[in-house]
């Protein structure tokens, strides 16, 4: 029996055990009451895991859960729901072929005399989005969203969840912009004044010491420390999590590598937004070979827009895109993989990774034509190349044959850099190659980036967190609002210029910071 009236949850010796893997081992956790209580560690640490056991996602192979001095037992989420259990997933858990509302109310639809109250459900789905500052139509399709929008609707979602107790938030903020992360702080504030308790979980550390007020460390399926945000700073959590205190090598490679051919150029690039204005505003850049580029900018800049024209995803683009001197017209990605191109997505699970194949298909899929032998696939060649690459960027596997979602997000992510790895390509993209990874993780990713860069490959690195892009990047442009607002190179490269510059939108950049345009 536990009863502590601080405590609204209390997870007792927790064991989870996969085959051939112990997810969890002996782990004790308590829920604070209106508190975040913060929950960190690598990838693989277990911290999902403990989460899906608290949401009643999977059940624990050991240990007791108590809420109210009362053991408790979760069979399905709807039975945690009785209890006050509310989830924002780390991967999003959407309908994309249904809108806004339906998203928002499925399986707890409103009704009135019998029958579904849509109106009443369009007038609480436009309550809840514009109290998270996020004003949208709530009859527009999910699977038209951008990511961020999508994690407002997950969030609001929750937020009107009855006899809410608990709110468990996986990686709520890892792709928000700025203004959104502050918008969900002040909405979680709010909660814990109601006495809402939150779980949170986030690689992003500097937002743990902001919002967090009580924080327990897991390391490999262990419960390592814990203890409150005000008696601790950053080097403790990061000595925790990973034994020892990594940060951000930078790998400039200085002015030189500007001396080296130009592998791709843009110009006066553009993509009209649908009802008027552009998605890409006339953006000119240029790509050296062996070069790692960065993009920065905010939510809806155009950053993701810009590799998607490069992928011939937007064939309707106007301007010029050049391949080693010569213009190409992008129809569809087939063609730009043969020409050289490969593509890391922001949402690996959507669109990086095929949820029913396992690790070694996931990693071949891009370049299946390689290990054509007539109208047959050379099986044996096919898992050279799979070992290879794991081989290669260190992916931690016991078994290839394994579903891919057995891995933790970290190894998911390197799966997905590998199989565009495998087409060989001249021109790599990589679309927040860090989001949802620990700090660990992190570090290995950008290893990676450094290492094919060194081996002649050019790479285009788009990423919100300032101290990453400016350890990897050679050089950085800046979008805003469709258009390129900056080009920093070398000493240039600083915080205070990039943010400058991306919240420079239409007006006139300083002189030292304006974008150059490809002579």
């Amino acid at each position: 029996m536990f009863d502590d009236p601080n405590v609204v949850l209390h997870c007792e010796k927790i064991d989870k055990i996969y085959p051939g893997t112990k997810a969890l081992d002996g782990v004790s956790f308590d829920v604070l009451k209106g508190k975040v209580n913060v929950l960190i560690g690598e990838n693989g640490a277990g911290k999902s895991t403990l989460m899906k056991m608290i949401a009643g996602i999977e059940q624990p192979s050991n240990g007791k859960m108590y809420m109210g001095g009362q053991e408790v037992y979760f069979k399905d989420t709807n039975a945690a729901r009785k209890y006050g259990v509310g989830i924002i997933h780390q991967e999003l858990s959407l309908f994309p072929n249904m809108n806004i509302y339906q998203n928002i109310f499925i399986g707890r639809e409103l009704k009135k005399k019998g029958q579904l109250d849509i109106p009443g459900q369009i007038e609480a789905s436009k309550k809840v989005l514009e109290r998270l500052e996020h004003p949208m139509d709530p009859s527009m399709m999910v699977g038209e969203l951008r990511v961020g929008q999508q994690q407002m609707v997950e969030i609001a979602r929750n937020l009107l969840m009855e006899n809410l107790k608990i709110l468990i938030m996986d990686e709520p903020t890892s792709s928000l912009s700025a203004a959104e992360v502050k918008v969900l702080f002040k909405i979680m504030r709010e909660l814990n004044a109601q006495g809402i308790s939150i779980v949170y979980i986030s690689h992003r550390l500097e937002e743990i010491m902001e919002i967090g007020d009580h924080v327990t460390v897991l390391r490999d399926g262990k419960y390592v420390a814990d203890a409150d945000i005000k008696d601790i700073e950053l080097s403790w959590i990061v000595k925790n999590m990973v034994g020892s205190n990594k940060s951000y090598v930078r790998y400039t490679r200085g002015p030189e590598i500007q001396q080296e051919p130009v592998i791709l150029e843009t110009k006066d690039l553009s993509l009209p937004k649908k009802g008027g204005g552009w998605l890409l505003d006339h953006v000119n850049m240029k790509l050296h070979k062996g070069e790692v580029l960065g993009i920065y900018g905010l939510l809806g800049a155009g950053r993701t827009e810009f590799f998607e024209c490069l992928m011939g995803l937007h064939p309707e683009h106007t301007g010029q895109i050049f391949l080693n001197g010569q213009e190409v017209h992008p129809k569809n990605v087939a063609s730009q993989i043969k020409n050289g191109f490969a593509l890391v997505p922001e949402d690996r699970q959507r669109e990086g990774l095929v949820q029913t194949l396992d690790i070694e298909k996931n990693i071949s899929l891009s370049s299946l034509s390689d290990y054509l032998k007539g109208l047959f696939l050379d099986t044996k060649l096919e898992n050279q190349k799979a070992d290879e690459q794991i081989a290669d960027i260190h992916i931690k596997v016991a078994d290839k044959t394994l579903p891919i979602l057995s891995l933790s997000g970290g190894n998911q992510q390197k799966v997905v850099i590998g199989k565009g790895i495998l087409t060989d390509p001249q021109i790599m993209l990589l679309d927040e190659p860090s989001r949802g990874i620990d700090i660990g993780a992190k570090t290995e990713v950008f290893e990676i980036i450094h290492q094919y860069a060194l081996r002649g490959v050019s790479l285009i690195v788009i990423s919100s967190e300032l101290k990453e892009i400016i350890a990897a990047a050679d050089r950085i442009y800046v979008l805003s609002n469709g258009k390129c607002t900056a080009e920093l190179t070398g000493d240039n490269i600083t915080e205070d210029n990039l943010v400058l510059a991306s919240y420079a939108g239409h007006h006139q950049p300083e002189p030292s910071q304006a974008a150059q345009s490809a002579q």
